[in-house]
């Protein structure tokens, strides 16, 4: 770890702990030879791979920028859509791998938002999963109805 300040190649830790989400290291650092102190944060790294084949970072403002869009005109606030980002990009992580195609992202979206807001869920789906007809939309509306009478007593 090179020292911002002096561009040494060397530092010491001084502290270490994880951020509030456990998503990520936070380290106090001091440089030996200016002894300056400086922070880093060190998060593992997570691929999205494209259909194209093109690979980039996970993104939660991403995850959000589709999902905002499935919800507008809708109750949804942003802490919600926040909360909701969290939970996939803990639901991708948990699977323990360090690429993922981009259409497990949109697979890992769809549950939480069907628990969010199920008009929300019916506008991401018919995008994601390209319906294109009528009876899709029935289908996916029949599987909800299914879902409310199991739960309801």
């Amino acid at each position: 770890m090179h020292c911002p300040f002096c561009r040494h190649t060397d530092s010491r830790v001084i502290d270490s702990r994880t951020t509030d989400d456990g998503s990520a290291i936070r380290r106090r650092r001091q440089c030996p030879e200016c002894s300056r102190r400086f922070t880093t944060l060190e998060s593992a790294s997570l691929t999205v791979t494209k259909r194209s084949g093109a690979a980039e970072p996970f993104s939660r403002a991403k995850v959000l920028a589709g999902v905002r869009k499935a919800c507008q005109g809708r109750p949804v606030t942003e802490d919600q859509l926040a909360l909701l980002a969290q939970r996939v990009e803990e639901s991708i992580r948990s699977q323990g791998s360090a690429e993922i195609d981009a259409h497990e992202v949109g697979m890992a979206i769809l549950v939480p938002l069907r628990d969010l807001d199920e008009v929300a869920y019916l506008r991401f789906a018919s995008v994601y999963q390209s319906f294109d007809s009528l009876e899709d939309f029935e289908s996916a509306i029949a599987t909800l109805r299914r879902e409310h009478a199991a739960t309801t007593p």
